[in-house]
């Protein structure tokens, strides 16, 4: 029988859309029938389950696997979270210790920087993933990972792609006399001329003001994407997604 919420849960949930509040209890959201089922076959530690008798009943494994839930409606889920509707589930998961970069099993990386929209980085996770690029370097001021936004626009990439927050410059440094480092910017060489292989490290600066200064003196080649249009520049989302597929395109 589906149950009413209480203030406390509520309170709880709520609170995890701040990161304060996200880092003090080491747990996240996730939203939405696609997210939560990517989430039951990851290996993320579930905290508590919320779903629709519908959601359970097409979900054999949340039974099986014993994972704690509570049966709602959908009204419930769309008061207690994120979404403008959710006619599906919730989850509270643990948030799992931050993971170091291990240069060896990640030829090419994607490192951000300052991407600070939440949508953005959750694409471009979703990207990374459709790649098979299993780990992205993000400068620590972009967006949170586990800000709810990110979680969503991943599409339930999330669960296999691990982001590590570093110095940038620092880790770039360190790079730069082993590993071409791609940036992109307005003044770079034409990538459709260029034959690349995924190997490497790709900065993707932010869309209002591209690679920061610092970063952009470790960068050693500077590439772009062909504009045939009058629009000033493109999303960053959709830009990491043409120049990584330039990346693969003779695989």
């Amino acid at each position: 029988m589906a149950q009413m919420l209480s203030k406390a849960i509520l309170k709880y949930i709520n609170s995890l859309q701040i990161k304060k509040y996200r880092t003090i209890h080491q747990a996240f959201l996730v939203e939405g029938a696609k997210s939560v089922r990517e989430l039951l076959q990851s290996d993320y530690k579930i905290e508590r389950l919320f779903i629709t008798e519908d959601f359970y009943q097409h979900n054999p494994s949340i039974s099986k696997a014993g994972y704690p839930y509570e049966i709602t409606t959908e009204k419930e889920l769309e008061k207690a979270g994120t979404f403008a509707s959710n006619n599906a589930a919730l989850a509270i998961a643990r948030i799992k210790p931050a993971a170091a970069f291990d240069p060896s099993a990640t030829p090419f990386t994607i490192a951000l920087d300052e991407v600070r929209d939440p949508g953005n980085l959750g694409t471009i996770i979703r990207i990374a993933d459709w790649y098979g690029i299993n780990h992205i370097v993000c400068s620590q001021s972009c967006a949170d990972f586990y800000n709810p936004k990110v979680i969503s626009a991943t599409m339930g990439s999330f669960s296999r792609i691990t982001v590590s927050y570093v110095n940038l410059v620092q880790f770039l440094n360190e790079r730069k006399h082993t590993s071409d480092i791609y940036g992109a910017a307005l003044e770079g060489e034409n990538l459709h001329k260029l034959n690349l292989e995924p190997k490497g490290v790709l900065v993707m600066g932010s869309e209002s003001h591209g690679l920061t200064p610092e970063v952009r003196q470790l960068v050693n080649k500077l590439i772009k994407i062909p504009g045939f249009g009058k629009a000033e520049s493109l999303n960053v989302a959709a830009a990491t997604g043409i120049i990584t597929d330039n990346f693969f395109r003779n695989l």
